[in-house]
């Protein structure tokens, strides 16, 4: 089964489909930069509206440790560290809160998969994105993707997301690159910057779902 995790949620309505079509994570961003952006009680109005069993993530970028106090309070399951965090960073987050982390790493070439291994020592999953350009402003929900030739030999024992410029069109082909077991989206499934469509999450999950039986009829 592959899960899902879609980021970047702001209305009640999302978080509803979101539970109908078994999607397994959501993520807050609270990256004031973002267009995907929560203050603190709106993130907290619409977590408390996620049904037991889904995984709730806040998104972070570079984030002090004033930052995760005043977060730690919100029901979250896991944070994402989405920013240039170094692993002594990571390790320190690690030891003072009580989270368990993703840590995104940015990939263009190959070289950049050194990091993936590092990482892996230091957080509980790793989402592999595509690197942004050094003039973006946003560290993901780019709506770009990497070359997924780069991963197609790879085999980690490590639980790691795949993301980057992911939508309806394109995922068939990067789970059979990629044989990613777990899936982000976030910029793929909006109408406009910041604004989900239910009717591209359902696609997205649908094609997920005709994968996965094919798969299964092999």
């Amino acid at each position: 089964m592959i899960e899902i995790k879609l980021c970047g949620l702001k209305e009640p309505s999302h978080i509803e489909a979101a539970f109908n079509l078994g999607i397994k994570y959501l993520g807050f961003v609270f990256f004031e930069k973002s267009p995907r952006f929560l203050r603190n009680d709106s993130a907290k109005s619409l977590i408390s509206l996620t049904p037991p069993g889904i995984i709730k993530v806040g998104l972070v970028v570079n984030p002090s440790d004033e930052c995760l106090n005043s977060i730690s309070g919100l029901n979250l399951d896991m944070i994402q560290l989405h920013g240039s965090e170094s692993i002594n960073r990571v390790k320190e987050i690690k030891s003072k809160f009580n989270f368990s982390l993703i840590k995104a790493i940015g990939i263009k070439e190959k070289k950049d998969l050194d990091l993936v291994e590092s990482y892996s020592e230091v957080a509980d999953h790793l989402l592999i994105d595509a690197k942004p350009s050094s003039n973006a402003s946003l560290p993901g929900g780019n709506g770009i993707k990497f070359d997924w030739t780069i991963l197609e030999k790879k085999s980690w024992n490590f639980p790691w997301f795949l993301a980057g410029g992911l939508n309806a069109n394109n995922i068939t082909e990067a789970l059979r690159m990629t044989k990613a077991k777990k899936v982000d989206l976030s910029s793929g499934v909006e109408d406009s910057n910041g604004r989900k469509s239910i009717n591209k999450i359902t696609s997205f999950v649908k094609k997920i779902k005709k994968y996965e039986g094919n798969i299964n009829v092999r």
